[in-house]
């Protein structure tokens, strides 16, 4: 038997041994990248809103409209929160962000053409289709081109004020506008499924426009005490009105939406000419109102960090 010199052992015991080390470190190195429960808790939310979106889809093939409607809407909420939780719970990750991508694709391109097309573009046959293609592909590339120019990094502040295009989330229920006529009363496209195709196309066009929205980022600065009361009133006077009268408040919620288009467009040219195209936003000197001394601040530009999409 061979003995191995240093240690007095068999070789084929000191290899066990070796083996045994290097599992143990496989183990060990498994261990260390445990990660914190809060860090899972964003991406929960992003698959609640998944199935959301998913179970919207059966519900559109089943015919029960309504609530293929109500999922899409949930899962829009949902889209909104999860991202705000995660900066919240310092939880952003790549994988978050890649997740929620995906995730927005079903939800707000895949979904919505479904439904639209199971409620009238069906009666159009090949050319509804053509219709619902459209604004799926149109989702698909918006949200690619949101992840590409997210992770350049190359933009300046002021222009995180801004969406290219419509994003994903307000296209799909934009999009929906038809069936929310439809529900309050008015058949107009119901009647004319060529109105509804070619409205489809027109959003699915603004989708892959270069058309300066606003992004909606700011929601999530900081606010005024004196304003937190307010707010929390006008938050849930809306809720109720939704839950109430659902239909009616989505119709009202796309035609405000439509109307800040124009102003999208005039504030983005205006802050274009201020700072230019590479320009930067310059640091202002405030003056608390408690009297306390200056601060310079970059404005809230500075503390939004979106791990995704809204997308």
């Amino acid at each position: 038997m061979t003995l191995d010199i240093e240690n007095n052992r068999p070789k084929r015991l000191l290899e066990k041994q070796k083996s045994r080390r290097k599992r143990g470190r496989f183990l060990l190195s498994r261990r260390e990248r445990e990660v914190p429960l809060r860090a899972i808790i964003p991406n929960v939310i992003t698959l609640m809103g998944l199935s959301a979106g998913l179970t919207s889809i059966r519900m559109s093939i089943d015919g029960r409209i309504e609530l293929a409607i109500g999922l899409i809407v949930l899962a829009a909420i949902l889209d909104g929160i999860d991202g705000r939780v995660a900066r919240l719970l310092k939880a952003s990750s790549k994988f978050g962000a890649e997740l929620d991508s995906l995730a927005d694709f079903v939800n707000f391109g895949v979904a919505p053409a479904i439904l639209l097309f199971s409620w009238g573009l069906n009666d159009l046959k090949s050319m509804g289709w053509i219709a619902a293609l459209a604004f799926a592909i149109s989702a698909a590339l918006r949200l690619a081109r949101f992840n590409v120019s997210h992770d350049d990094g190359e933009s300046p502040q002021w222009k995180q004020r801004f969406f290219e295009g419509i994003p994903a989330p307000a296209g799909a229920l934009l999009v929906m506008l038809p069936l929310y006529l439809h529900n309050s009363g008015v058949s107009l496209f119901k009647a004319m499924p060529e109105l509804t195709a070619l409205y489809m196309l027109v959003l699915a066009g603004l989708m892959v426009s270069h058309l300066p929205t606003f992004s909606g980022k700011l929601l999530g600065a900081k606010i005024k005490l004196y304003y937190a009361m307010p707010i929390t009133v006008v938050g849930v006077l809306i809720a109720a009105i939704l839950v109430t009268y659902p239909f009616v408040t989505l119709c009202v919620f796309c035609f405000a939406y439509m109307l800040t288009l124009p102003f999208g467009v005039l504030a983005y040219q205006k802050d274009l000419a201020r700072y230019g195209e590479d320009g930067d936003v310059e640091e202002s000197v405030l003056t608390p109102e408690d009297g306390t001394e200056p601060q310079e601040v970059s404005g809230a530009l500075k503390q939004i960090d979106d791990d995704h999409p809204l997308h």
